[in-house]
């Protein structure tokens, strides 16, 4: 009787550990920018979409979504975010496959949290009045090639000036504060948290919101890798569930561009801060950004994109489209398991 008692119990043990083994969870590796499009990510992380899903989530900081596309080609990188980039059209070109999968964060009206901003001590002096006076002054962008700087074209356009009348350099987000405070550039468009950031030292001022002069712009969107989305299809679904699960969230947090006042924007405020180590107070300050509750793309922005990077020649391919790089198979199945969003 004890043997069999022993032999249940071992019996058990195998059984539980099968289990177990069977439902290891999926590993999903993720880059971040540590700026507010990655907000749905830090909350399904924190909230524990991820593991509801099944999957093992690992968040690391990679400053710009130039520097995540061969990580995504090679497959070290499951999952990116951040605008979208000549280098994402020149690796579509090369067959290295990385598709724009879901947005992440847009200009809406009401929603600034993208902005053209000046020194200050330019504004006070007179010597920037008006987009004609960006000329002769010296900028900085995370990197070439990308939205932001598709962004400015749209100020220059209006004003008859182009690149050529301008200093371009290359910082991230965290640098091109520190050089608007010292002094080493004069302006920049810039992403929340950084804007609130650099605007509350007072070294810099938000000038104009980019919905200003580029509505609804795509600002972030989301990104897989060609080995994620072809094996592991599966995986990829469930993140994109959890995805959007946190950004509905980060959505009740929100009415009319600005923070909600209460317990829920409150703990949304709390995960972004911890997310982007930023004091909350500087959070609850800054303008947020529109998020889709269903992941989905406002097509003409990323063409408006397109069109820059082949005048600047930073994209040669002559056949290229947006919608070549654009996969939203994933949001949609996701967005249908979850059903329509309704505003909390």
């Amino acid at each position: 009787m004890r043997h069999h008692h022993i032999r249940s119990v071992i019996a058990a043990c195998i059984g539980l550990i099968s289990c177990v083994a069977a439902q290891a969870a999926d590993k999903v590796n993720v880059a971040v920018l540590n700026a507010a499009g990655d907000v749905g990510l830090f909350i399904a992380q924190e909230r524990g979409y991820f593991k509801d899903e099944g999957l093992d989530v690992t968040l690391t900081h990679i400053d710009s979504a130039v520097k995540m596309m061969p990580l995504l080609g090679t497959g070290d990188l499951d999952v990116g975010g951040g605008a979208t980039t000549a280098a994402l059209y020149n690796a579509a070109d090369r067959k290295i496959d990385v598709r724009v999968v879901a947005s992440r964060a847009r200009t809406a009206p009401g929603y600034g949290y993208q902005a053209l901003v000046v020194r200050k001590d330019l504004i006070d002096t007179g010597k920037y009045k008006s987009y004609s006076d960006l000329k002769g002054l010296k900028f900085a962008f995370a990197s070439p090639g990308s939205t932001p700087l598709s962004s400015l074209n749209e100020v220059l356009k209006k004003v008859n000036l182009t690149f050529n009348d301008m200093s371009i350099n290359y910082l991230n987000f965290g640098a091109q504060v520190a050089a608007l405070q010292s002094g080493a550039i004069d302006g920049t468009i810039m992403i929340e948290p950084y804007l609130s950031q650099v605007v509350s030292t007072g070294a810099a001022v938000n000038v104009t919101a980019t919905e200003a002069y580029y509505p609804s712009a795509e600002v972030s969107l989301l990104l897989y890798g060609d080995k994620f989305i072809k094996e592991r299809p599966q995986v990829a679904t469930r993140f994109m569930k959890s995805f959007l699960r946190g950004a509905r969230d980060f959505k009740d947090a929100i009415a009319d561009g600005r923070w909600k006042t209460g317990p829920v924007a409150d703990d949304v405020i709390r995960i972004f801060a911890k997310g982007v180590n930023i004091p909350e107070a500087t959070i609850r300050n800054m303008t947020p950004q529109f998020a889709d509750a269903d992941g989905d793309i406002n097509m003409e922005s990323l063409r408006t994109d397109l069109a820059y990077f082949k005048q600047s020649g930073d994209v040669t391919s002559k056949t290229i489209t947006a919608d070549m790089i654009t996969d939203l198979t994933f949001a949609k199945a996701a967005a249908k398991e979850l059903g329509p969003y309704k505003a909390k």
